[in-house]
């Protein structure tokens, strides 16, 4: 089995990375913006990449299902171990519902989601304003947790390099390697 993930892999990852990263910028820079014709056109831009972003984690989920990551070092304890599978189980989680949370917030504010201003997604469920304020704060509330849980990742992945010497961040960063 190879000690690197493969180019699919690191090119889902790192797209992404910059999908989401992307996505929370915009989402909180718009938050606070007085309601204008900008405002409402920030807003169809990051319903568009949230739907992007779901759709890809989907496709993300079934690449990871036929191509197992690599192993994690022998040397890495047992905790760790569990820590970052459960960081990784989290980040997956996040993924599919901060989409899926904006998604029925949409739908309970009465404001249909146009994938691209071209294809209309659905709504899921029925105009009510009280759950769509609900929903907005699960949807803020889950991209500040998304937030904590994308800085425990990055951070173990700097420290496993750094102060570790491990080869953990060097296995998904965008360059070849002969196992590829």
């Amino acid at each position: 089995m190879s000690t690197h993930y493969n180019a699919t892999a690191k090119a889902l990852h790192w797209l992404m990375a910059a999908l989401i990263f992307g996505l929370l910028a915009l989402g909180f820079y718009m938050h606070d913006l007085p309601l204008s014709p900008e405002k409402l056109q920030l807003y169809s831009w990051h319903k568009w990449a949230g739907v992007s972003a779901f759709l890809l984690v989907l496709f993300r989920l079934a690449w990871r299902a036929g191509h197992p990551p690599p192993a994690l070092p022998d040397s890495m304890p047992a905790t760790l171990r569990i820590a970052a599978h459960a960081g990784h189980i989290a980040l997956y989680g996040l993924m599919l519902a901060i989409p899926l949370s904006g998604w029925l917030m949409s739908s309970a504010k009465g404001f249909q989601t146009v994938w691209f201003g071209v294809l209309p997604i659905p709504d899921l469920i029925g105009k009510d304003k009280a759950t769509g304020d609900l929903l907005q704060r699960v949807h803020m509330i889950l991209n500040l947790i998304l937030v904590l849980t994308l800085a425990g990742h990055i951070g173990a992945a700097l420290k496993h390099h750094f102060i570790d010497r491990e080869d953990i961040l060097t296995r998904m960063l965008p360059q070849r390697h002969p196992e590829n």
